[in-house]
This record gives C-alpha cells, sequence and structure tokens, in this order.
C-alpha cells in the first residue's frame, strides 16, 4: 500500500522548465551548459550508464589499446634498424588492466563534471514523450519550452551474429577484457574494426576483419583505398568484400565459412565474433513516432546541422543521436549549437559549422577532410596526389605506406579536402582542416613554409601536383571543361 502511495505521489510530481535534455554524454553536457549559459533554466535528463561514449567505450580506451599495440610494433620492427632488441613479451592481463586502469580515469572526470551540475538540475530515468513539450521521465512530468535529444549510440550487430551468445562481442565489452584471447573474428572494417583489429593482431591475437561491400573505413578515395588495403594486410588479414555464408558456435568457439581474398572456400574458429558494424542512435523508445516529426532513417528526426532544430518545432538534436558525424568534437559542437538555440527558441541562429574533419588511428593512419572524396562528386573537381612509399621522412623511420590526394575546384583554386592514409596523418589532416576552413586556395597553401625533412613535404609534392592540374584545367577550352571530372 505504501509503495502504491508512493507511486501516485510521484505521478503527479510536475516540473516546469526552460530547456529539458536528454542525455548526460558528451552532447548533452554541452547542451545543458550552452543553455545555461543563455540563462536559461535547464534540466539534464541522466538515463542509463554515465561517462561519455568516448571515454567509456570508445576513443580514449581504443587508444590505450593502440597505444600498447604501438610499443609491440616498434620493438618487433627494431631489427630493421640493426636494434635487436628480440621479440616483445606481452603480458595480455597487464595491457587490459592499464587500459581499464586509464578508462576509468578518463569516466572519472566525466562524472566529476555531472556532479558538480546543481542537484536540482538533474533526473535521473528513461524519458518519453508525451507530447512535443512534455517528457514523462519514471512518472514525473517535465514540461519544457524546448527539447534537446542527446541520447547518443549503442552497437550494431547484424542478424547473422545475433544467435552467437556470450561469444560475440562489441567493442563496449573489449575494454572490460581482463586478459587478450586467443583469436577474434572482426565483422566490419570500419574505423572500429580496422582501429582494434589490427591492434590485437599487434599484441598477439590471431585476427581476421571481414566486410561487405568493399569499404574500408571513412576511405572513398579509390587509389586512397588501395594504398590503405596494401599497408594492412602485410599485418593482418582483412577481406573488405568478403562473402560470409555462416556464423556459429561449435564447441564454444565461433566457427565462420567465407571465400577467402584467393577465392578458395573457408572454414575457421575464433574465441569470440567482434561485430565491428556502426552505430545505432538511440532515439528508439522516446516515442518520437507520435510527435508528427518527419523521421528519417534509424527513425531519426530530420533536423538542420547548423541549428540542431527538428523542422520548425521546439525539439532539438545533437550528437551520436543526430547520426550526422558521430565524432566526440562534432558532438560538443552539435551540443553547444543546440543547446544555445533551446535556449533561444523560437529565435533560432544558424551557426558556422567546423570544416569536417575525421581521423582513424591505425597505422598507417586515415585522415578525411572536407566530407573526403565522395562528397565531391557533383562538383567538377581537380585532384593531386603523392604516394608515401618514397616519401624521404617516411622511409627514414620505415613508415613509408599509404598515399594522399587533395581536391581543389579548378575555376577557383580554392582547396575542397583530402582523403590520406599514411604516416602522420592526425596532424597534416588538421592543417588541412585549418586550410579548408580558412578558404585558402592552393597556392595560398603553397606559400606557407614547408621544412626538410619532414613528413609535410609529401604534402607539398601533392599540393604542387593539384596546382599544376588546376592550371592546365584553366588552360583548357570551355567545352572541355564542362565535360572534365576528377582526375
Amino acid at each position: 500500500m505504501a509503495n502504491n502511495r508512493a507511486r501516485l505521489i510521484r505521478m503527479n510530481d510536475r516540473r516546469k522548465v526552460d530547456v529539458a535534455v536528454i542525455g548526460a554524454g558528451t552532447a548533452g553536457l554541452a547542451a545543458y551548459r550552452a543553455a545555461k549559459a543563455a540563462g536559461a533554466s535547464a534540466l539534464l535528463v541522466e538515463g542509463g550508464t554515465q561517462g561519455t561514449t568516448c571515454a567509456r567505450v570508445g576513443c580514449m580506451p581504443s587508444k590505450l589499446l593502440i597505444a600498447a599495440a604501438e610499443a609491440a610494433h616498434t620493438v618487433e620492427r627494431a631489427g630493421h634498424f640493426g636494434v635487436h632488441a628480440g621479440s616483445p613479451r606481452i603480458d595480455g592481463a597487464e595491457v587490459m588492466a592499464r587500459v581499464r586502469r586509464e578508462r576509468d580515469r578518463f569516466v572519472g572526470f566525466v562524472l566529476d563534471g555531472v556532479e558538480a551540475i546543481p542537484a536540482a538540475d538533474k533526473l535521473a530515468g528513461h524519458a518519453r514523450f508525451i507530447d512535443r513539450n512534455t517528457l514523462e521521465i519514471d512518472g514525473v512530468r517535465v514540461v519544457a519550452r524546448a527539447i534537446v535529444i542527446a541520447t547518443g549510440s549503442r552497437p550494431a550487430v547484424p542478424p547473422i551474429l545475433k544467435d552467437l551468445g556470450d561469444r560475440l562481442i562489441v567493442n563496449d565489452d573489449v575494454f572490460s577484457w581482463q586478459a587478450l584471447p586467443r583469436s577474434v573474428a572482426v565483422f566490419g572494417p570500419g574505423v572500429i574494426g580496422l582501429e582494434l583489429g589490427q591492434a590485437l593482431a599487434r599484441l598477439g591475437v590471431r585476427v581476421v576483419v571481414l566486410g561487405r561491400g568493399g569499404r574500408l573505413g571513412p576511405i572513398t578515395d579509390p587509389a586512397v583505398r588501395d594504398a590503405a588495403l596494401k599497408a594492412f594486410a602485410s599485418e593482418f588479414y582483412l577481406d573488405p568484400d568478403a562473402h560470409v555464408s555462416r556464423v556459429e558456435v561449435a564447441d564454444g568457439e565461433v566457427e565462420v565459412d567465407y571465400v577467402g581474398v584467393d577465392g578458395d572456400k573457408r572454414t575457421d574458429r575464433f574465441e569470440y565474433a567482434l561485430a565491428a558494424t556502426g552505430r545505432i542512435p538511440n532515439v528508439d523508445g522516446l516515442g518520437l513516432e507520435k510527435l508528427g516529426l518527419t523521421l528519417g532513417r534509424n527513425g531519426v528526426p530530420v533536423s538542420d546541422p547548423r541549428t540542431g532544430q527538428v523542422g520548425t518545432t521546439s525539439i532539438f538534436i545533437a550528437g551520436d543521436a543526430s547520426n550526422f558525424a558521430p565524432l566526440l568534437h562534432e558532438a560538443a559542437d552539435e551540443g553547444r549549437i543546440a543547446g544555445n538555440n533551446a535556449a533561444r527558441y523560437p529565435a533560432v541562429t544558424p551557426a558556422e559549422r567546423r570544416a569536417p574533419l575525421g581521423v582513424v588511428f591505425t597505422d598507417p593512419q586515415i585522415a578525411i577532410v572536407g566530407g573526403g572524396f565522395a562528397s565531391l562528386h557533383a562538383h567538377a573537381i581537380a585532384a593531386g596526389e603523392v604516394s608515401f612509399e618514397d616519401q624521404g621522412r617516411s622511409r627514414v623511420m620505415l613508415r613509408n605506406k599509404g598515399h594522399l590526394r587533395v581536391y581543389g575546384d579548378p575555376e577557383t583554386g580554392r582547396f575542397l579536402g583530402a582523403e590520406m592514409a599514411g604516416p602522420d596523418a592526425e596532424h597534416i589532416g588538421h592543417l588541412l582542416a585549418w586550410a579548408l576552413q580558412a578558404g585558402m586556395t592552393v597556392e595560398k597553401m603553397l606559400e606557407m613554409p614547408f621544412y626538410h625533412p619532414v613528413v609535410e613535404e609529401g604534402l607539398r609534392t601533392a599540393l604542387r601536383d593539384l596546382a599544376a592540374r588546376i592550371r592546365d584545367w584553366k588552360g583548357q577550352p570551355a567545352i572541355k571543361k564542362h565535360a572534365e571530372t576528377v582526375r
């Protein structure tokens, strides 16, 4: 009786705020802080595991595993320099203990930030829309002038892997391992699959990475893809377009039937199957389907990335939930934009977005600037390139793998973007993203200093190639220009 009375009282609870933010991850925290900074009252609704996706299972834990793998690889290849350190002894338990310890430290920083938020501004529970301005959180009604959805995402698992029981893992599970497994079949050569697959292989785990359709990470330029595939396949088994016919549990292991890159049918067994087949926005269960919104793929409300606004409504969306660019720095930006506009609704103001930049921490690293090759398919563009196989500094360091392609507008000479698989791509990617955001021309970029000997000299070679192609374009007859495509 007492429990029923307590629930009845709770059902009658009502709260009224200017902005309600669903989700306490990177985007949600940014939205809450932006709303408060704009002078609005705000409520942060916390549901599920605390700590951002990046801190718990994404950016930082994977980089910790990669750091261990790089250390092992450095010892292994030291002999090529005449420095013979012998084979590294990899203690899987110690590797994973450091990963968990440092992961918990990063999560702790996030939790400290959440704890610093006044208790009156937080509410724990699962949120569901009653209407466009009303939420129900475990019996508490919250009426808000505007609502920000920042519920993050979760790993996607394809049907062929769903019946593997405890032999199936997702990237979230990897960072809770007590030790390293003997073997893993990685399904999906995307960002997560490539990073974890290579790291585990370098730490002594037998790894195969299998994909569908031929895609390799975020790469869309065929020349860059081919160079990356060549580099990765020299270290671990990788087939971006594998034909997998069966995945089942047999004698406590995962048994996989697939056609190898040599065309032969294979049956192989692994300790685990890792699903690295993308992520799904956490928007199901919110009740969005009854709000009369235009819903896109995976039930995500269609929104304007410059404002975060869903149509002309008082609902905003940010971070992984929006499914625009599932990256931490983009989530922080989107949260800030959505929170600020939610606080000022209906006076919504479009924000200038940063130049798109994506980095994959493989070896060679991958960088995509400006949306990459595929995003420019509707434009007539010129392309310059360089291979890192004979690039001076890269060869000195025995990191001479990969390829860079840079793109420009042949009419204006303006730099449009790039795709790269090669050494120090995380740094070169930043330089190129800054140039893109600054609206620089290719000729202006070539006026910048290039030291010798550095990997950036490879970038200069590609830019010089691009500049020459732009000059060639401008010298062509108009009728030929209109027929020109990417070269």
